[in-house]
């Protein structure tokens, strides 16, 4: 904790935050809930006076480190939003994703949170695991509107390298229509899709950031950091984190690599794109994809009818 308080210091006056300018914050990766609240505390008397009034503050929890103890300290501290990491509620799922906790476990926790005064409760899904099926999302889908969320982020299973399915690939099955069928099952019981992952009566404001290419600080180990044209990287290893705080790699984007990441992130959320970005060509481009009623124009807005098509759509645009 004391070396990210050194790197928070140090990134408040890299990007010359002022009093009540920060927007959101969202504490995740690796598994904030086995922390103390109590060691929480220095980083938010830092951001106290920095940070806007009524802003949304999130953290990721894993149900069966969530306790009442843990939810009601990160509650005090001024937490107003809490993302679980469900993954589904079949039993069989979850041991064989390498989950800890059990069907019943992230059901109390959700509802733990929601008695200690949680207004913004999310869960995430995972779908296309290798025996996937429709009456198994289905399930799962029904488990989660019984509960008092009013926002899923439902992704389909990615292998990483380094984790303990890279060896294995084949447990990620290739079915599209499984996508199509979990946002039609969530869709039609009330929420909205705002992005390609993400659904709900509530809208988080610090994935809309990301997606409107805001800036951003990352603090902690490997927590990726955005500043006008440039990502920071600081060092990922955690002990080595410790020792080296500051030692934070820049990468420099190019205008071309900027406006890609522009229309990819607007196209597959309802950010859009505004058409001032685009140059001639590509505005022609855009044009025509909204007479073939492949995009809305808004307002000077494109917008995506089907985000399943979103990196097709950027690559014609292109060109």
């Amino acid at each position: 904790m004391l070396a990210l308080e050194k790197q928070l210091k140090f990134e408040l006056e890299r990007f010359e935050v002022t009093e009540q300018t920060i927007e959101t914050i969202f504490i995740g990766g690796g598994t904030p809930s086995t922390v103390n609240p109590l060691l929480y505390q220095p980083i938010f008397e830092l951001l106290k006076p920095l940070i806007k009034n009524g802003v949304e503050i999130t953290t990721e929890a894993n149900p069966n480190s969530a306790t009442k103890v843990w939810l009601a300290g990160m509650f005090e501290l001024g937490v107003n939003r809490v993302s679980f990491g469900v993954q589904s509620f079949n039993a069989k799922k979850l041991k064989a994703l390498n989950r800890s906790h059990s069907p019943q476990q992230a059901i109390k926790a959700i509802q733990t949170a929601h008695e200690i005064g949680f207004k913004n409760i999310s869960l995430d899904l995972i779908y296309n695991y290798q025996g996937d099926t429709k009456g198994l999302l289905k399930s799962d889908i029904e488990h989660a509107f019984k509960l008092p969320i009013n926002h899923i982020s439902a992704y389909e299973l990615t292998i990483e390298g380094g984790t303990k399915f890279a060896s294995t690939p084949s447990v990620r099955q290739e079915d599209d229509e499984l996508a199509f069928f979990v946002t039609k099952e969530i869709k039609k019981r009330g929420f909205r899709q705002y992005e390609i992952s993400n659904f709900g009566t509530y809208q988080s404001e610090h994935n809309k950031g990301y997606w409107e290419l805001k800036d951003y600080m990352g603090v902690g180990a490997g927590a990726v950091g955005f500043l006008k044209d440039r990502r920071y990287y600081p060092i990922t290893d955690i002990e080595l984190y410790i020792q080296e705080t500051l030692n934070i790699h820049e990468e420099p984007l190019t205008k071309e690599e900027l406006l890609t990441e522009k229309l990819f992130l607007g196209l597959r959320s309802n950010i859009g794109v505004d058409e001032k970005i685009l140059d001639k060509e590509m505005k022609k481009r855009a044009d025509f994809l909204v007479e073939k009623e492949k995009l809305v124009k808004e307002n000077m807005i494109y917008k995506n009818i089907n985000y399943f098509i979103a990196d097709e759509l950027v690559l014609y645009l292109l060109g």
